[in-house]
């Protein structure tokens, strides 16, 4: 329900917990979906298109600049110093990786909500 993005699930989005995590494995060892999406960037390279693999069972189709760093046109002029983002897939291709690596953001790169929390105490001395 997203508008201007299509999210694609080889698997589907109705799979049970099980199936899901049967399938992140099964795609970590076979590349389903980084296969796909480089099938798909040869095949529709001239559609100005993003293609993300983002958590266990899909990836994101959207027009280019509608990544996550859109947010960050709402946020000029507020006054903000820095802008933190954590994430768990900012690799190259990862659903998170615009957002990590660009220059008015300060990225962190996590695992877990453990490691998010980590961080957030550290930076706030908490």
């Amino acid at each position: 329900f997203r508008q201007g993005m299509v999210n694609i699930s080889p698997i589907g989005r109705a799979c049970s917990r099980d199936e899901r995590n049967e399938y992140e494995v099964f795609d970590l060892k076979h590349n389903i979906r980084k296969d796909f999406v480089e099938a798909l960037k040869r095949e529709f390279s001239d559609y100005g298109l993003k293609y993300s693999i983002g958590g266990q069972i899909s990836f994101d189709v959207f027009p280019i600049g509608w990544d996550k760093t859109y947010c960050l046109r709402h946020l000029e002029g507020e006054g903000f110093n820095t802008i933190h983002f954590f994430g768990d897939k900012t690799f190259e291709g990862g659903n998170d990786f615009e957002i990590y690596e660009h220059p008015e953001v300060t990225g962190h790169a996590v695992k877990n909500p453990l490691e998010t929390e980590a961080i957030l105490k550290s930076l706030f001395s908490l």
